[in-house]
């Protein structure tokens, strides 16, 4: 994890070519089965996968807890980025790289928030969930490749 100027950057590297990676991140199943930090479940609303596209959902925390999430997508290149706006609580912008590393996949997972307040409160939350969520992203690669 590296930590810029109100940015959290969090990479990992996988066994699976970059389309995988990219389908794990494109394919709304997929997607709910691993975002957010260890213990979470998601309930999908709409994810509407294009720029201006709409993505709403509900993490489940497992202490019963819902967190309600509003997110716009800026920039889709297939195989290649993801940028979106998180719009509800907390504003951020996620910018999500694949790195092709000959059949291997570098994530770089950029977590930018707009405000230094909202980033000093979030960072110490979203250190060890974003890491998380890299490990839940794994199983599910995993599972895909077998």
């Amino acid at each position: 994890m590296t930590i810029g100027e109100n940015e959290l950057i969090a990479t990992r590297e996988y066994d699976v070519p970059r389309e995988l990676v990219f389908r794990a991140w494109a394919t709304p199943d997929l997607l709910a089965q691993w975002w957010g930090p260890q213990g979470f479940t998601n309930t999908f609303y709409e994810c509407d996968l294009r720029p201006g596209g709409t993505w709403k959902f509900t993490m489940h925390g497992p202490n019963g807890v819902d967190y309600p999430n509003h997110n716009v997508f800026v920039e889709i290149v297939p195989h290649e980025r993801i940028v979106l706006d998180h719009l509800s609580g907390h504003k951020f912008r996620v910018t999500a790289t694949f790195d092709d590393l000959e059949g291997r996949t570098k994530v770089t997972f950029r977590q930018t928030f707009k405000v230094k307040e909202a980033f000093e409160q979030a960072k110490p939350i979203c250190i060890e969930a974003n890491e998380q969520q890299l490990d839940r992203l794994g199983k599910v690669l995993a599972e895909l490749a077998y």
